[in-house]
C-alpha cells in the first residue's frame, strides 16, 4: 500500500483571472491596463510602466492544476496579481474592479472547491466600500479574507481611516494578508539591481508591522489577523531593535507590550529564500504561525514545500505544521477525509 502524499496548501500564489484578462484583450481593463503580445509570452503593461508576463499559471486554470500537481501543492490559496490592486484608481472604478476580480476568484474555487480557495481584494481608497466588499466577498462569495497592500498610496494601515476594513476583517474572524505592490518605475537608492523589490518589498511590509504595533492598532483590535508575506519582511529580523526603541524611546512606548510579544499577533509564509531564515523564523514564532507559501507564479517564486523546509528534520511535526495544518486553521479550509474515513 503506497503511501499518500502529504497535504500541502501554497498560501501564497497569485492569479489573474480569465475574465479579467479577457477585459484586457477586448481593451476594457480598469485603468487602461493592456496586453503586449509582440513576441511570443503576452506582457501586462500598466499605464506607469510597470510591466510583466502573463504566464500561463496566471490565468490558465489547466496550467495552474499541473503545476500544483508536479509541485505536489494540494490547494492553493489564490489572490490577485499585486499590481492590480488599483489604489490610485477612482473610487467607484475601484469598488466595480473589486467586484469583478472576487467573482472571478470565486468562479474559479467552485469550480475547482478541492483545490482552490480564494482571498479577497478591496477598493481601499473607499475604506466604508472595502468593507462593504469584503463583507460581500466572505459572507456571499465564500472567499477567506482579502489581500491588501502594506499601506495605500502611502497612506499607512494605522491610519484611523481604515479603521472600517480592519473591524471589519476581526468581526468576520478572517485574515487580511499584506503584500507589497508597486507598478511604477522605481526611483531613488532603489532604482537599479531590481531593489525596489528585493530590498523595497520587505521593507514595506516591516513598516506596516511596526506601525500597527506601535500605534497601538493591535491592542484596538485583539480579534485582527494578520498574514506577513516573504517570511515577514525584515520584522522578525530586527524585532530586538523595536524592542529597545520601546524602552528607551517615548515615541516608541504606546504599546501595551514589548514589540517582540506581538510577533504571534501574525501569521507568516515560509518565504525567505533561504533555508536557515525558514527555519529560524519557525523556531522564533512557532509553526502555528508559519504557512507554506510559493509567490507562483512570478519569478520571484521560491521552491516546493519540500525544498523550502528542507533545514527541519523530515519526522518533526512542524513539517505537516508548517505544510498545511496551520493553513488549514486560520482559512479554514476543509481536508478531504482520509481514505475509508466517513464526513460528517
Amino acid at each position: 500500500m503506497t503511501t499518500p502524499p502529504p497535504r500541502v496548501v501554497d498560501t501564497h500564489s497569485h492569479v489573474i483571472p480569465p475574465q479579467l484578462v479577457a477585459a484586457m484583450e477586448e481593451g476594457r481593463a480598469p485603468d487602461g491596463i493592456t496586453l503586449d503580445r509582440n513576441g511570443g509570452t503576452p506582457w501586462v503593461v500598466h499605464r506607469q510602466g510597470y510591466r510583466y508576463p502573463l504566464l500561463p499559471g496566471f490565468h490558465d486554470v489547466a496550467a495552474r492544476l499541473d503545476a500544483m500537481d508536479r509541485d505536489q501543492v494540494t490547494v492553493s490559496v489564490l489572490s490577485v496579481a499585486p499590481p492590480l490592486f488599483l489604489y490610485w484608481v477612482d473610487a467607484a472604478e475601484a469598488v466595480a474592479s473589486s467586484r469583478l476580480v472576487n467573482d472571478a476568484i470565486a468562479a474559479m474555487v467552485v469550480e475547482h472547491p478541492d483545490r482552490f480557495a480564494g482571498l479577497a481584494t478591496l477598493p481601499m481608497q473607499d475604506p466604508d466600500a472595502a468593507a462593504v466588499e469584503l463583507r460581500r466577498a466572505v459572507t456571499e462569495l465564500g472567499l477567506r479574507g482579502a489581500q491588501i497592500g502594506p499601506h495605500v498610496e502611502g497612506v499607512p494601515l494605522d491610519d484611523p481611516s481604515f479603521r472600517p476594513v480592519l473591524r471589519a476583517a476581526a468581526e468576520l474572524d478572517v485574515p487580511l494578508v499584506l503584500h507589497p505592490y508597486y507598478v511604477g518605475a522605481a526611483t531613488g537608492e532603489l532604482a537599479d539591481f531590481y531593489l525596489t523589490n528585493l530590498q523595497g518589498n520587505p521593507w514595506q511590509t516591516a513598516v506596516s508591522a511596526s506601525r500597527l504595533i506601535l500605534s497601538g492598532t493591535l491592542d484596538e483590535l485583539p480579534g485582527l489577523s494578520l498574514v506577513l508575506v516573504h517570511g515577514g519582511g525584515h520584522l522578525p529580523y530586527q524585532i530586538g531593535r523595536l524592542d529597545h526603541g520601546h524602552r528607551v524611546r517615548p515615541e516608541a512606548a504606546r504599546p501595551q507590550h514589548p514589540p517582540s510579544t506581538y510577533l504571534r499577533r501574525f501569521h507568516y509564509d515560509s518565504l525567505t529564500h533561504d533555508l536557515d531564515a525558514t527555519r529560524w523564523l519557525i523556531e522564533k514564532v512557532g509553526a502555528d504561525r508559519v504557512m507554506f507559501g510559493t509567490d507562483y507564479p512570478f519569478d520571484m517564486a521560491g521552491g516546493t514545500y519540500a525544498e523550502q523546509l528542507a533545514a527541519v528534520a523530515s519526522g518533526s511535526p512542524v513539517v505537516p505544521t508548517v505544510g498545511s495544518v496551520t493553513a488549514d486553521a486560520l482559512f479554514r479550509l476543509q481536508p478531504a477525509p482520509a481514505e475509508g474515513e466517513l464526513s460528517a
